[in-house]
């Protein structure tokens, strides 16, 4: 049994299918998944497409206003703001996606074991996910980076551990719900063993509410970084990062408002378009078929 369980499929038509045509019927989520696009060819480009080298200063070009020259002006070093907001986005999303991998590979394992083992396996995790649940998100990434030590690769740790509760909620919800299933009861009458059962017919149809999760997360993580880089545990400079710009154009506000404008819009269109997109998702792999 697969992800088909999940869904209502017209005959004649895969799952697969059925989600993409509801997805691509709701325009804000088509919208928000062409921005995250280009937020990624940016990134993935950002070599060959930056005018500027994104650490290289020039002390005759110290905050300068947008010009024909520096789209996006000059920051106070005289780097250009261009050149390192798509490099900026290189940081922001390698987080945001390396994160979500690591809560997806620590709570979906987790969730998928509470919710089908059940009894004081699922008791034990569930209080742990409770106390990681009562400290705040954002203050649980920080206390584990400053922890860690203030880096890129530790920012990424300490979000994705941070974040796991929510995929091992959301994965231990989804079990329990597809385990009562008729098929899945099926499969137990007819001799399957326990570890066939989860992997064979429960994992599969858990993959539509962690997908949702994931694309949410995404646009979580992609804050957090922000604002550890904000902080100065994120990104170290002279790498450019969104937050950490954010923190150097605070001193200049009045003076080069255009440091805090550009990587501020990126971070909110970066982040808008994710949440779009988890919400085009959420509805294209609604069961009733909204």
């Amino acid at each position: 049994m697969t992800v088909q369980a999940t869904l209502a499929v017209p005959k004649g038509r895969t799952p697969g299918r059925v989600a993409v045509g509801r997805f691509l019927c709701r325009p804000a989520a088509v919208a928000g998944l062409v921005v995250i696009v280009l937020f990624a060819a940016a990134a993935i480009l950002a070599p060959l497409i930056a005018p500027f080298d994104p650490i290289a200063t020039s002390w005759s070009a110290i905050r300068k206003a947008p010009s024909a020259a520096h789209w996006m002006g000059t920051d106070e070093n005289g780097r250009d703001v261009l050149s390192r907001v798509l490099f900026g986005a290189r940081a922001s999303l390698l987080a945001g996606v390396v994160s979500v991998l690591i809560a997806a590979g620590i709570g979906v394992p987790a969730g998928l074991l509470a919710g089908f083992a059940g009894g004081w396996i699922d008791a034990v995790l569930s209080r742990v996910v409770d106390a990681m649940l009562a400290c705040p998100f954002l203050i649980l990434a920080i206390a584990l980076t400053a922890f860690l030590g203030p880096d890129l690769a530790n920012a990424m740790i300490a979000i994705g551990v941070s974040t796991a509760p929510r995929f091992m909620r959301v994965a231990r919800a989804a079990t329990l719900e597809v385990g009562s299933a008729d098929y899945v009861q099926a499969a137990w009458s007819l001799g399957a063993r326990g570890l066939r059962v989860a992997v064979r017919h429960v994992a599969p149809n858990i993959v539509p509410p962690v997908l949702v999760q994931a694309s949410l997360s995404l646009a979580a993580a992609i804050i957090a970084e922000a604002s550890l880089s904000f902080l100065g545990l994120g990104q170290q400079p002279p790498d450019p990062s969104w937050g950490s710009m954010l923190n150097s154009a605070q001193r200049f506000l009045t003076q080069a408002p255009w440091l805090a404008v550009f990587p501020g819009i990126a971070i909110f269109l970066c982040v808008l378009s994710f949440n779009l997109v988890g919400d085009g998702l959420r509805d294209a792999l609604d069961p009733r078929g909204r």
